[in-house]
């Protein structure tokens, strides 16, 4: 017993490795207020595929932002069949602003590309003629804080960035979302550390893909759109690119913009999930394996030692438990729910490698990457 409680000590290594070791991911930083005097010409760019349900405040919100600057709107129409261009167009002349909106009907889906990052290519070629410092790319579901272009464009000029981007709060108004959604960005810091984000030394690099703000010329440097045209994770796959190319990063939180998107019920959070967790995984099953086994002792092994009879496990268990709910304390509180939640993150955890194993068996039937219709992640020559 002294034998397997000593291997018990490993789960508690890692939560020390991580608290201390992997970029204070724990703790984010959030975006800061711009101060007075920020001005820059912005183009959002919004891909939109059925999204009559949201584009009108997330239009709004963007044409209606306080600032000395001021806000150019592409709206890229994917397709949708539910009158998602009217709806825009309406929002911008409620605005009052009906003559910065630009809304397109996008093309047919070449072969290669994802519907998303082709929308948003086709916006891109079309912001050009407006000759933008800055291109805001933001999905059609994100209500924007009315400082939050000109807080986004401070940073980028004060840090000397050429990429900002913010994870904005997502919805927590089911009790499925107060559950699995802090967890959710607990895990992708986790995976993409802010600090060695923006460190230019390291290789890191991540972005969040609602709320990204970039410089033309660092998206011509690291090959533009096309050179991730087949990406699933487009937007770390852009962070990777400006970075190699030379370019510097900030990711961070913001409290004040956030996503329109409800999600009712645990199954609709796990398909969420589903959709990119084993194109993250680079589709090897190997990796999965690895994945999973990593899961189980990091989160789960705590709380079956507590449960123990051995003394020596109890205590091995309790601390590496203890270090995993501080971990997570902070961004339970970011969502303003009660401490008690973090005591949940290792059932949490149980459910997201569910959602892991989902994601790599839709893939291997040839449904993977499921969005608005259209199965994105699948093999070469599959369906």
């Amino acid at each position: 017993m002294i034998d397997l409680c000593a291997a018990g000590a490993l789960p508690l290594a890692i939560w020390a490795y991580l608290l201390l070791a992997r970029g204070r991911f724990w703790r984010p930083d959030t975006l800061p207020a711009p101060g007075p005097g920020v001005s820059a010409r912005v183009v959002a760019v919004v891909p939109a595929r059925n999204e009559a349900e949201h584009i009108a405040q997330a239009v709004g919100s963007l044409l209606t932002q306080r600032w000395d600057g001021q806000v150019q709107v592409i709206v890229v129409d994917d397709g949708s069949t539910d009158g998602t261009a009217d709806v825009a167009r309406q929002a911008a002349a409620a605005a009052g602003a009906a003559e910065r909106l630009t809304v397109i009907s996008g093309a047919a889906l070449p072969q290669g590309w994802t519907g998303k990052l082709w929308a948003m290519a086709q916006g891109v070629r079309a912001a050009e003629r407006l000759e933008p410092q800055y291109l805001l790319f933001t999905d059609a579901d994100i209500e924007h804080a009315e400082d939050s272009v000109s807080a986004l464009v401070a940073q980028a000029q004060r840090q000397g960035r050429d990429l900002v981007s913010v994870m904005v709060r997502l919805s927590s108004a089911t009790w499925a979302e107060r559950c699995l959604i802090p967890a959710f960005v607990f895990f992708f810091f986790k995976l993409y550390p802010p600090a060695w984000i923006g460190e230019r030394g390291r290789r890191t690099a991540g972005a969040a893909g609602g709320c990204i703000l970039i410089r033309p010329a660092a998206l011509a440097r690291a090959g533009g759109l096309e050179s991730i045209r087949a990406a699933i994770i487009d937007d770390c796959a852009l962070a990777g690119r400006v970075k190699a190319s030379g370019g510097s990063l900030w990711l961070g939180l913001s409290a004040t913009t956030r996503s329109l998107r409800v999600y009712g019920s645990v199954g609709e959070i796990g398909a969420m999930i589903s959709r990119t967790a084993f194109n993250q995984l680079r589709h090897s099953w190997w990796l999965l394996g690895a994945s999973l086994a990593g899961l189980a002792l990091t989160y789960v092994t705590p709380p079956l030692w507590v449960a123990s009879a051995e003394p020596l496990c109890v205590a091995l268990g309790a601390a590496a438990w203890l270090l995993m709910t501080l971990a997570y304390l902070p961004m339970v509180r970011f969502y303003g729910l009660p401490s008690g939640y973090a005591l949940l993150l290792p059932a949490v955890a149980v459910f997201y490698a569910g959602a892991t194993l989902h994601s790599a068996l839709r893939y291997a039937a040839g449904r993977g990457g499921q969005w608005k219709g259209r199965a994105q992640d699948v093999r070469a020559g599959g369906a």
